[in-house]
């Protein structure tokens, strides 16, 4: 059975691809500053602060794949916040790396990157990303740590918090009774299920195909920001109000987050994947729950 250690474990995303990791009888460690109500019972639970590397180093002394899914994800407090958002997303990254090569024996790193990473959008989140992205190819480069890139797309799903578009659209419908947009609304996304997103996440340690490669992992549909406000209104039987409050989405990008550079990524989706209406009202009905 190989160890594996999931950093950012009790977060959205890692908390499932944890859970799909301890599916396929991989013995899971999570270390994160906080445990989540996810944690199962057969999973170990560790507090770390990734800018100890001395905890990392001792953590991962027995391990045999390393994720790292810590970061500061929201686009908006990353670009209100760019140190704290280098000093986590980069500098807590480059810890995990170089404990990683001290350990000597680790099969294989991954690392949950964005589409951000290949765009001039983004400000310092995407910056920080492609920096990471950078840092982990190097670390193969010269010292043969084996490592996968995951360029995840517009996630959403029912563990999700603040930090999240879909989930915070969802929460302000449930309780102020808006949907509220920047821009004209026909920018385009592909959204994909964290369970789907998860399944892939894992899919990819049992293929070698995926060494030392970048993927990116997005929904099936391309969807208008517009096109997602009036799905879940119709979801909430045309209740709430869309209304859009200022002509300007800074950061974001409009169809792709796509600026030319010199390397590619293989694509890969979920088939079968989670259907978006039914993802939305999965997560409505947990805001539902958690307000009660």
């Amino acid at each position: 059975m190989k160890k594996v250690i999931v950093f950012g474990g009790s977060g959205f995303l890692g908390s499932y691809v944890a859970d799909e990791l301890t599916r396929k009888n991989y013995d899971v460690t999570i270390a994160d500053i906080n445990k989540s109500d996810y944690i199962q019972n057969n999973q170990k639970f560790e507090s770390i602060n990734i800018l100890d590397i001395e905890s990392i180093i001792e953590l991962i002394k027995d391990a045999d794949v390393v994720y790292n899914f810590v970061a500061i994800a929201n686009l908006d407090a990353a670009i209100h916040d760019p140190i704290n958002t280098i000093s986590i997303n980069v500098i807590g990254n480059l810890n995990i790396l170089e404990a990683c090569r001290r350990n000597g024996n680790i099969k294989r790193f991954i690392y949950a990157s964005s589409a951000y990473a290949l765009s001039n959008e983004g400000s310092f989140y995407g910056i920080s990303k492609q920096s990471s992205e950078k840092l982990t190819e190097e670390y193969y480069k010269r010292y043969g740590l084996k490592y996968t890139v995951i360029r995840y797309g517009s996630l959403y799903g029912e563990r999700a918090s603040h930090n999240n578009y879909i989930y915070n659209l969802l929460y302000d419908a449930i309780h102020s009774g808006e949907l509220l947009y920047k821009g004209d609304g026909e920018d385009l996304r592909e959204y994909i299920h964290a369970a789907d997103a998860a399944k892939l996440s894992v899919d990819i340690l049992e293929d070698d195909q995926y060494e030392n490669e970048h993927i990116i992992l997005t929904g099936m549909e391309k969807l208008k920001r517009i096109e997602l406000l009036t799905m879940i209104n119709e979801i909430m039987q045309n209740k709430l109000s869309i209304k859009q409050i200022s002509d300007d989405n800074m950061g974001h990008y409009r169809i792709t987050p796509y600026t030319f550079h010199p390397t590619t990524a293989k694509k890969l989706v979920a088939n079968p994947y989670i259907d978006l209406g039914q993802g939305l009202l999965e997560c409505i009905q947990e805001i539902h729950k958690e307000s009660k």
